[in-house]
């Protein structure tokens, strides 16, 4: 999950439920699930679709205009406008399966691939192993089902590809600053999914396979981004080479979330129902809804040899949170990897801290000294009450009510605050750093030394510190992998027998692409295209390996990354930390 673009997404969702509907007969969209297609020509599949719904509404043109996707490739189903006792009645035909209202879901928001044992050698070859037993991923075919793409970003650049694999059945659909060119022998294909999204929300966004979020171009080119040199983040901060973990492989996309609406399961069924039929190797699907949500169609994708892989979702850490977790698909948790950006903070009596930041302006020449004001947990009142303003704020609130540190960034910008020292608890890892980006610079810093600062604050006359700017630290120095601290837990809500997510990855600060430059974001969003792309090397070398084949091949193989045994918050040994190679070796993820 995209972590910055999850609030105001569920904000706008809170209110569309809490909103009474105008009566008992007014149409909502609903998900029709029919199960197996009985019928090869997708035609008759539209057809059988639209003769039942003529029976229950009466009418055959009212059955055509209530029809809003049929799903007719993979599987059979469709979603339609239907009022409460028209779902009530198709849910009695025994060829209907279920009969669901349509739900609106949330995205789950370089050095990594080195960590993993996928990296390059100085020639930026590998010379051994998976990546170049893989040939690079070479016409493997992932499908990305997100927020589309930015195709002009160099990650995508198609020189040296070959022509469009022949099994390759899709297309390129064009749309508002998207035409046929924008896709290439690397972004092979493109969809976008409007029908049944509100004429608003389309206007905010771009009706076409363009990414207005961002969010999609980073998973894309974390699965397949081409080797881009001189690539960092804040002029200074991860530089060096990005590419993704298959960078030969080819991309096919579907756009089915929208900025301030989510991914509707209407769009998200539609999707997986199109890319079954255009022939993609492995599906990534980096969204997700509750911890009992499910998308039917991903069984129908698996039965075809694809393989589908899930987002475990940002709720954690409390158990059972697990999202997408179904046993025959690929769930993902989220792990750090071993880079951090720490911070000097430099206090008026001479104490030097440290804390984690992403703040790196090159515009600046030199650091000074700012006025230190604690504020304690940073809501509205005690911001006002402190008089903030041109002050750097330390946040810091050592019991309960806390706040985010998203609504702290809020409130501290609103009351004209220079900048944000933010403690967090130790078992947060300090993994949310991109939540600040580009808002004012902020530190994290978890609670003893957040007591430390606030000890000098209160002992001082006119406090002051300085935020010198982060810095990266890359190496075998920094403990890791550790599961996110916000990445969901499991087991599976709907299947408690089945132990869930199936492997973590990196996820946290991960540097990709997104609209006109590189970023780095956190979530298991960031960890679900690293497990895509080693599924496709995997089917690279072994093309005749079922989708759970390829699963085990993973989640059974594993090495031991550290010489420290890491342990739980509550003091019980964790699990080894698995790697993977799958066909005859290891390359760290952790599990």
């Amino acid at each position: 999950m995209y972590l910055r673009t999850v609030f105001s997404w569920v904000l706008l969702l809170l209110v569309t439920l809490l909103s009474p509907s105008a009566n008992a007969s007014s149409k909502a969209l609903y998900i029709v699930y029919m199960g197996e297609k009985k019928h090869d020509d997708p035609s008759m599949v539209t057809a059988s679709h639209h003769d039942l719904l003529t029976s229950v509404f009466g009418s055959k043109d009212e059955a055509l205009k209530s029809i809003v996707y049929s799903y007719k490739h993979g599987f059979s189903g469709f979603a339609a406008m239907l009022t409460d006792s028209q779902a009530e009645t198709l849910i009695e035909f025994p060829e209907v399966i279920s009969v669901e209202p349509n739900t609106y879901h949330q995205v789950h928001t370089t050095q990594s691939w080195d960590f993993l044992g996928l990296g390059y050698d100085n020639n930026q070859q590998q010379q051994t192993g998976l990546l170049k037993k893989a040939n690079y991923g070479e016409d493997v075919i992932i499908g990305v089902v997100d927020t589309g793409i930015w195709p002009e970003s160099p990650s995508f650049d198609d020189n040296g590809y070959g022509p469009i694999p022949a099994r390759w059945k899709g297309t390129c659909q064009t749309g508002e600053a998207f035409s046929a060119k924008s896709c290439n022998r690397k972004i092979i294909g493109a969809r976008w999914y409007g029908r049944g999204i509100s004429t608003e929300a389309l206007e905010r966004d771009l009706m076409s396979p363009r990414d207005f979020n961002g969010h999609g171009t980073h998973v894309a080119s974390t699965i397949a981004g081409c080797q881009v040199e001189g690539v960092g983040y804040g002029g200074g901060l991860a530089t060096g080479v990005a590419r993704g973990g298959a960078p030969r492989a080819r991309l096919g996309i579907y756009k089915v979330c929208w900025v301030g609406v989510g991914c509707p399961d209407a769009t998200v069924l539609a999707a997986i129902d199109d890319a079954i039929q255009d022939g993609v190797d492995v599906l990534s699907i980096s969204l997700g809804g509750g911890a009992g949500h499910e998308y039917p169609g991903t069984l129908h994708a698996v039965l075809q040899g694809i393989s589908v892989v899930f987002s475990g979702g940002n709720n954690g850490p409390v158990p059972q949170t697990v999202s997408n977790a179904v046993p025959w698909v690929t769930t993902v948790a989220a792990s750090t990897i071993d880079r951090v950006f720490p911070t000097l903070i430099s206090l008026g009596n001479k104490e030097n801290l440290m804390g984690q930041s992403l703040y790196h302006d090159t515009s600046v020449t030199s650091y000074s000294f700012e006025d230190l004001i604690y504020a304690r947990s940073c809501s509205a009142a005690s911001l006002v009450s402190s008089n903030v303003t041109g002050k750097v704020v330390l946040c810091y609130a050592p019991a309960p009510p806390r706040l985010s540190l998203f609504t702290a960034i809020n409130f501290t910008v609103a009351a004209g605050a220079r900048g944000l020292i933010f403690a967090q608890h130790a078992d947060n890892d300090l993994d949310t750093l991109d939540v600040c980006d580009g808002i004012m610079p902020c530190v994290l810093v978890d609670f003893e030394i957040a007591q430390r600062i606030l000890s000098y604050w209160r002992l001082t006359g006119n406090p002051v510190v300085k935020v010198s700017p982060a810095m990266t630290v890359v190496g075998n120095k920094v403990l890791s992998p550790r599961v996110a601290s916000f990445s969901s837990r499991g087991p599976s809500p709907l299947f408690p027998g089945t132990l869930k997510p199936d492997i973590a990855a990196p996820g946290v600060s991960i540097l990709a692409a997104v609209r006109g430059s590189y970023m780095l974001l956190s979530g298991t969003s960031m960890a679900c295209p690293h497990v895509s792309a080693v599924i496709g090397l995997l089917k690279s070398v072994h093309p005749d390996w079922s989708p759970a084949m390829l699963k085990s091949a993973i989640i059974t193989t594993g090495r031991c990354t550290h010489e420290k045994i890491i342990f739980t918050p509550s003091k019980i040994m964790a699990n080894l930390i698995l790697v993977f190679w799958g066909y005859d070796n290891c390359c760290s993820i952790s599990g």
